[in-house]
């Protein structure tokens, strides 16, 4: 009995793997559909490690939609790790919009990391982007905050190698900034907001982007921040900071002048008195020598006493006067 097992076994393993290798349903759904195909090509396939069935599925989408494809294209294009049905899809969408598409673009697209099908859909019906706020100053000082919404549609020449979404909103913010910053009042630019739709739109920002701008329409306008005022006074509390530190610096200079000055002051009281203390010794000195006498010495001290007490008469004479006047 077990010889029998082993070959049933085998029959049933053989015929899998010839029916793998040999799909007929596959072939019999192509020849149906009108797709010319050999039942060997399509094991080739298998043996390429390529899915026939995806080709299959790309053959006979493509020749009902009336497009004529090649089966070594499909199989080099799901090798190089493209996506052969968003690319079918997107040659049949083309060509029923009237749309110039070869499979050699599609396919580049296809690889380059875009979808295809997507931008062909946006080459028919365009796309609104809206910008995020953009915050620019008019001359006259005044912040205003615009909102746009820009209508584009996909260029399919330059969907490879060409910017995406966020160039475009970075040149409609570029763009709607020189225009606010151009303005001579902020007035201007609410009467007449279509005014930086025609100055952005001239300036071809589409240049080397995968789209093609079809309009920009300034959705909103708010007025912001007085910005030329909150300048001025920024520079006038920083013109006050710097005539304070400079005040400072004067009164510094004036304290350690003042400081000097009672040095000086003082050295030279102390130089008096240091010559005030030589008087006596001059005095003794000259008794000694006989230049000196006793009566000259008294009729100095009185010339000194008489001298002080005229100087206490006068101070208090004028003292008087002030005290009657309190």
């Amino acid at each position: 009995m077990l010889p029998v097992f082993l070959i049933l076994g085998a029959v049933i393993l053989f015929f899998l793997v010839f029916f793998y290798f040999l799909p007929f349903g596959l072939w019999i759904s192509a020849q149906f559909a009108g797709v010319r195909i050999d039942l060997f090509q399509l094991a080739f396939m298998r043996i390429r490690k390529v899915p026939p069935g995806i080709i299959v599925k790309a053959l006979v989408t493509a020749t009902k939609a009336g497009l004529t494809v090649n089966r070594d294209e499909l199989e080099a294009h799901f090798l190089a790790g493209g996506r052969l049905l968003p690319v079918i899809n997107a040659l049949i969408s083309a060509d029923k919009a009237n749309i110039d598409l070869d499979f050699k673009t599609a396919t580049a697209i296809d690889l380059a990391g875009r979808d295809v099908f997507e931008a062909v859909q946006l080459s028919v019906n365009p796309k609104v982007i809206h910008t995020p706020p953009v915050a620019a100053v008019a001359k006259d000082g005044i912040q205003l905050i615009a909102k746009a919404r820009v209508t584009v549609r996909a260029n399919i020449r330059r969907l490879v190698g060409g910017a995406g979404e966020d160039t475009i909103i970075a040149r409609i913010g570029e763009g709607v900034v020189s225009s606010i910053g151009s303005a001579l009042s902020h007035k201007e630019v609410l009467e007449n907001p279509d005014r930086i739709s025609k100055t952005v739109l001239a300036r071809s920002l589409d240049a080397g982007t995968a789209f093609e701008i079809l309009s920009i329409d300034i959705a909103d306008i708010d007025v912001g921040k007085n910005i030329g005022a909150q300048l001025q006074m920024d520079q006038a509390e920083a013109d006050k900071n710097i005539a304070q530190a400079k005040a400072e610096e004067r009164r510094a200079m004036a304290i350690a002048l003042e400081q000097e000055m009672k040095a000086a002051a003082q050295e030279a009281r102390a130089k008096v008195i240091e010559a005030e203390a030589e008087v006596p010794r001059a005095l003794a000195d000259a008794f000694r020598s006989g230049n000196l006498g006793v009566m000259d010495y008294y009729r100095m001290q009185n010339m000194q006493s008489d001298t002080q007490m005229r100087d206490a008469i006068s101070k208090s004479e004028g003292a008087q006067p002030n005290e009657k006047g309190k």
